[in-house]
């Protein structure tokens, strides 16, 4: 009896947490590296609600990872707009703690030739792995439209043969490079390019966790250097906040090094009024900075879209820019064409 009272009273005896602190050296090891993260890594989404954009299509493949069996997919858009983070979020939704070894992923950096699919994908394809009944490991092809012709010709008797083992998902930013038996045997979906407004509420929710000091007309810059690039957004956000402190429209710019859209505007201004003078003295500014043919074209229609003016006159202006740009991709990039460009603005806005 003594002897069970003593077991009773040792298994009362209260845990004191340990005083050695290796679990806060841990935590505070963790928040040392998540410091010198890219913000684009540090706030990857790793669940599809946090995922900005393409709502439709990210329903659609929330639907796949619930019932399981989910087909070779495609995923098509541009650059920074969540392609490879929606596969990597289907990914760990559908595997959960199996993620790591039944998953392969190859994208643009890695050699993937044809040798690489007879071997490498195949040896994949072939491993075994305990997963649940109805899930499969995935093969996660980032950059698919970079692939030779061969690898995925290669790739076509794959994907049947382990179909009932192993599923495909490709990213790609050009789905007519893909070559068709490959896009017959996948599901396609399409992403568009985010809007300004999803763009910029990521950015504020950024810069309020990460405590970024900011002006609205700094925002507005770095969503106008996006172009709906999510991606291109953050990095362009951490570059100015670890550059200076502060994000403001001149420092983005200084950061970015884009012609002056407010520069550009002044520009257009100044072809509606009919005076060529003044246009030039300031595209030669630009030029003289080093701005390539490319980077002012683009630039002057980017401001175009949105410049209050009548829309005859606007639809008139965005053709002559068309014009020249098409002239450039040919080879004609000299400041002669720009100048060009500018008088035949001013004469459409005298004409109107």
């Amino acid at each position: 009896m003594g002897a069970e009272n003593a077991v009773d009273e040792s298994m009362d005896v209260d845990i004191l947490p340990s005083t050695s602190g290796y679990r806060n050296i841990k935590d505070k090891e963790k928040d040392k590296r998540s410091v010198h993260l890219p913000w684009i890594e540090k706030y990857r989404p790793q669940v599809f609600s946090d995922i900005v954009g393409n709502e439709d299509t990210i329903s659609r493949l929330a639907v796949f990872s619930q019932h399981g069996n989910c087909p070779n997919i495609i995923i098509t858009g541009p650059p920074g707009v969540g392609k490879t983070t929606t596969i990597l979020c289907l990914a760990h939704v559908l595997l959960g703690p199996a993620f790591k070894e039944s998953v392969l992923e190859l994208n643009a950096s890695n050699d993937r030739g044809i040798d690489v699919v007879r071997n490498k994908i195949k040896m994949f394809a072939q491993k075994r792995v305990n997963l649940p009944k109805g899930k499969h490991k995935i093969i996660i092809l980032d950059e698919a439209d970079s692939m030779t012709d061969g690898a995925q010709q290669a790739l076509r008797r794959t994907m049947e043969i382990y179909s009932n083992t192993t599923r495909f998902a490709l990213a790609c930013n050009n789905s007519e490079k893909i070559i068709e038996p490959i896009q017959s045997r996948c599901a396609m979906l399409r992403y568009g390019k985010l809007t300004d407004a999803q763009v910029l509420a990521k950015i504020l929710e950024i810069c309020k966790k990460e405590n970024v000091s900011y002006t609205d007309d700094g925002l507005e810059a770095i969503v106008f250097t996006a172009q709906g690039d999510m991606r291109q957004a953050l990095n362009n956000l951490q570059s100015t906040h670890n550059g200076f402190g502060h994000v403001n429209s001149e420092n983005v710019f200084k950061v970015c090094d884009e012609p002056h859209p407010l520069l550009i505007k002044e520009m257009l201004e100044f072809c509606t009024q009919g005076n060529i003078s003044k246009a030039y003295g300031i595209i030669e500014h630009l030029w003289k900075m080093g701005y390539s043919a490319e980077d002012l074209i683009s630039n002057i229609f980017r401001v175009c879209k949105n410049l209050p003016i009548e829309e005859t006159l606007k639809l008139d202006f965005i053709k002559e820019i068309g014009i020249t740009h098409l002239g450039m991709v040919d080879g004609i990039n000299s400041l002669l064409q720009i100048n060009s460009l500018l008088a035949r603005l001013c004469q459409r806005a005298l004409q109107s």
